[in-house]
């Protein structure tokens, strides 16, 4: 859908006479991809809001979008974006007045380097019409929170906004300080009720699980999550009380029926800042969790939305796990159902497919103990007739699973996609198998694939290809391999040595009986 320069993706359409429809962009530290991930998801499916609000660092993302950036360009954006554009010094002396420091770093970076690469437009964005956004700020000198218009949001006022105390020092705007607003509130749902919502859209990215962190930043990040958790189960309780008015008659907002909660959040904590900063996770793998989160939520939703309890920000908690981010590429053509040949006609037509796939195997014990050895599996694809950075909604992985043939045993590869408002099943296999002669980088490095037409491989084959894992892209893939929920150098080491020790001890299975 074309938009015009003022009015933003998302913003209803004329003539529109569906609920009223809030979004709240809670805060999430650097990690605000996964907002963009799940916002592309909810603007598929063609839902509009006639609000939005954000908090923190999903100021940002209400940024971009009123800057007239598409959900898919916002995406785009964030996964060229360097995360380590997010860090700036102060100057050195400000280091040295150790009981007068305010903060471990300034904005300079934000503002020269993520900002412009994020394509935010103050001028656009103050000119939006057909939408309201509203951004929400501590007033530090008085202590309150503050909503402020898209029509009069400006640089400082973005800058404080996301903020966080301790993180980056406050900002003077005229005889006031301000700061970011995520330890009185990080997501403002009574903005929207005030406004006559009557729909509650929230994405929310802070952690919520019983692991009480132990060392500094696990610490911060308790009283960051402890605050703004329970500022959100407040304001539950407060809605919770005007729909009980609204049941007996009272239109507090103008509502005439309760007004319904939509909520889209990760199944397990977030990595933190640190992780993506140093790239144990990158904002592709983000993003495109966020989109597969927000599809699942929308596949299964229940039209009266969910309760405005404290248990529905509740994730599971990991125990030792493993990640790693994997691609492969290689010819591939529609029309042709058969791999090896298709890829030679792909091949020739200069048409190929990348599969950026990010494994997460989040207990390292039960997965190798679990027959079928399953994992999680978030991703992309890139195919020359479909285009590029395609999120993945949902799909399957299984290491070394078995197979009919006693002596085959499979690596499986499943991403479901839309194109053009059509369902697309890629499944792909590695097949290891004890074939006369020593296979093992070829048998570990070629995925089998067929691109079924549907939401799963039942489902006919419109294309194939043989994606191939190279040199450079297994060595990338090792620098990516990481122990995550790990607390000791101990967790680390041994979930290391124990999928390893899988990982070989199976193609040692496999291939014993050729190596006497």
């Amino acid at each position: 859908m074309t938009k015009s320069n003022s009015v933003p993706h998302g913003a209803p359409p004329e003539g529109y006479i569906g609920p009223k429809r809030s979004l709240i962009l809670a805060g999430g530290g650097m990690r605000l991809s996964y907002q963009a991930g799940a916002l592309r998801a909810l603007l598929e499916e063609e839902l509009s809001f006639s609000h939005i609000d954000s908090t923190s660092g999903g100021s940002i993302n209400l940024a971009m979008l009123l800057s007239g950036l598409s959900p898919s360009q916002m995406c785009d954006n964030w996964r060229s974006l360097n995360p380590k554009d997010f860090v700036s010094l102060m100057p050195l002396i400000d280091y040295l007045k150790l009981n007068d420091i305010q903060a471990m770093g300034d904005a300079g970076n934000i503002i020269d380097k993520v900002f412009p690469h994020l394509g935010i437009d103050f001028e656009k964005i103050n000119a939006v019409e057909g939408i309201e956004g509203t951004f929400n700020i501590c007033n530090y000198t008085r202590k309150v929170n503050e909503v402020i218009s898209h029509k009069e949001v400006n640089l400082d006022f973005l800058v404080a906004g996301m903020s966080l105390p301790a993180v980056l020092p406050p900002v003077q705007i005229g005889n006031e300080l301000y700061h970011d607003s995520a330890f009185m509130r990080d997501a403002n749902l009574m903005e929207a009720v005030r406004r006559g919502a009557e729909e509650i859209w929230l994405i929310w990215v802070l952690g919520n699980t019983n692991e009480y962190k132990g060392g500094f930043l696990g610490l911060y990040v308790n009283m960051l999550e402890v605050s703004a958790n329970g500022a959100l189960h407040q304001e539950f309780e407060q809605i919770n009380e005007i729909n009980e008015r609204i049941l007996k008659g009272d239109s507090v907002y103008g509502q005439t029926q309760p007004i319904k909660l939509h909520l889209i959040k990760p199944e397990y904590p977030l990595p933190l800042d640190p992780e993506l900063y140093f790239d144990r996770i990158d904002n592709a793998t983000l993003i495109d969790m966020g989109y597969a989160d927000a599809k699942k939520y929308l596949q299964n939703r229940n039209e009266n939305g969910v309760p405005y309890k404290p248990e529905v920000t509740k994730m599971k908690e990991s125990n030792v796990g493993i990640t790693f981010r994997e691609t492969m590429e290689g010819g591939f053509y529609l029309g042709d159902s058969n791999p090896r040949t298709a890829e030679k006609k792909g091949k020739a037509e200069g048409i190929n497919l990348s599969m950026h796939a990010t494994i997460n195997i989040r207990d390292c014990k039960n997965f190798i103990a679990d027959p079928n050895h399953k994992g999680a599996i978030t991703g992309d694809i890139d195919f020359t007739p479909f285009g590029e950075n395609i999120p993945a909604k949902n799909g399957v992985f299984n290491l070394f699973s078995p197979a009919d043939d006693p002596k085959l045993k499979l690596m499986v590869y499943e991403l479901a996609f839309e194109h053009d408002g059509e369902d697309y099943y890629l499944a792909g296999k590695k097949e290891v198998k004890d074939d006369p002669g020593f296979d093992l980088w070829s048998d570990t490095t070629t995925l089998f694939t067929k691109l079924h037409k549907g939401i799963d491989a039942t489902g006919p084959v419109v294309g194939a290809g043989i994606l191939r894992l190279g040199v450079k892209q297994l060595a990338k893939l090792v620098t990516t391999l990481t122990v995550t929920n790990a607390s000791s150098m101990g967790d680390t080491t041994g979930a290391l040595a124990d999928f390893g020790s899988f990982f070989l001890g199976e193609l040692w299975t496999n291939y014993a009986k050729m190596a006497k």
